[in-house]
């Protein structure tokens, strides 16, 4: 086998070669070639835009209407105590029962205060109030 050395050997000349001068009038030359008068551009929009705004009116209404109805229930809900205390005191048909099956566990949570009371004041309130069994019985 021959050896191969690369700086002996004939090298091939590549078939591309530009011509003198050629990219200092290239922009002139691309810029005769494009035609004058741009074409007129029609949007997809444009064809069915009667279209795109129904649907943008569909999907704010559907958007709006959980929103409006979680702030309606919401303003209704936000009863202050003492309306709410005030309406179940003179409502006669309204017993403890009814109270205890409509609540949930959070509303129990809710209500549960936490008071220390000291065996001195319980002592003095038994002591001052004679009807010792309606005490112990409530």
């Amino acid at each position: 086998m021959k050896t191969f050395k690369l700086e002996n050997e004939t090298k091939i000349e590549s078939g591309f070669k530009t011509p003198d001068n050629y990219f200092d009038n290239f922009s002139a030359k691309m810029m005769e070639r494009l035609p004058m008068n741009e074409p007129k551009v029609i949007s997809i929009f444009q064809k069915r835009k009667n279209l795109f705004l129904l649907i943008a009116a569909i999907l704010v209404l559907a958007l709006l209407v959980p929103t409006l109805y979680n702030y309606s229930t919401t303003q209704k809900s936000n009863m202050d105590a003492a309306a709410l205390e005030n309406y179940i005191t003179y409502q006669t048909n309204v017993n403890q029962y009814d109270l205890i099956n409509v609540l949930e566990t959070e509303d129990i949570n809710n209500i549960k205060i936490s008071m220390v009371i000291e065996d001195k004041a319980i002592e003095d309130v038994l002591s001052l109030n004679s009807n010792l069994e309606n005490l112990i019985l409530e």
